[in-house]
């Protein structure tokens, strides 16, 4: 999903979009750095051991972290066990509050719908909540483009993010800690973490930028790149 952004690389910044475990038609196990990990138990902190592993063996001592959605997650999981590494943030379409008990109920049904149907299913129920209105009515491209990135993933792959989201600990407390830039993004239709949300990051984060795009839904980076990439681009450009 972040093959739109490989373009900043072309003003002189060095993208990396780590492919993590188990994700886009991985198999049920994956292996990094010699050890091995199931699906059925991976956390959003084993995810961003995963990312400092890949650091270290870039030999990249600090990086500017960008996730959107559960990316964003992962990217607070990164900033709360390993500071160092991260000399800025990009959270897009994101939040910091833990799943409340209503959204795990959520969490647990999808479960039982990957077991049931598997992960046609579920991207049938998730595309039109990830897509703004405006890309589902007048950017077909986009919602096959998203429809295919998500099929390829097994139905073990889609539950084990799940599970992983489920893990991951609430960032609220964590907001005011941030000194890094930071620029914040979200989708003016996104209904799965609505502007209100980003606006509450926005207040907690001393000196951080808020983004707000016209037009789009929870995936800003792949239903506009272009504003995507031109605001982080400024924000890379400027701040860092």
């Amino acid at each position: 999903m972040w093959e739109p952004q490989l373009a900043l690389a072309e003003q002189g910044w060095r993208v990396i979009a780590p492919h993590m475990r188990g994700i886009t038609g991985q198999e049920g196990r994956d292996r990094l750095d010699g050890q091995e990990g199931t699906l059925a138990s991976i956390t959003m902190d084993d995810y961003a051991g995963d990312v400092i592993d890949l650091l270290d063996r870039l030999h990249i001592e600090e990086a500017v972290v960008g996730g959107c959605s559960m990316g964003g997650y992962l990217a607070f999981a990164l900033l709360r066990l390993a500071a160092r590494y991260v000399r800025g943030l990009v959270l897009a379409d994101t939040r910091a509050p833990a799943d409340t008990p209503e959204a795990i109920e959520g969490r647990k049904k999808m479960l039982q719908l990957i077991a049931d149907k598997g992960t046609p299913a579920v991207v049938d129920d998730m595309v039109p909540k990830l897509l703004g209105e405006t890309t589902r009515k007048t950017r077909p491209e986009v919602v096959t483009r998203v429809r295919e990135i998500a099929l390829v993933n097994s139905a073990e792959s889609v539950a084990g993010m799940v599970r992983a989201l489920m893990t991951r600990q609430d960032a609220t407390p964590l907001l005011p800690t941030i000194h890094v830039p930071t620029l914040i993004l979200v989708g003016a239709e996104d209904t799965l973490t609505p502007p209100p949300m980003s606006e509450q990051m926005h207040a907690a984060i001393a000196g951080s930028q808020l983004h707000v795009i016209p037009g789009i839904g929870h995936l800003s980076s792949v239903e506009d790149p272009k504003t995507f990439n031109d605001a982080v681009a400024k924000f890379l450009e400027h701040r860092v």
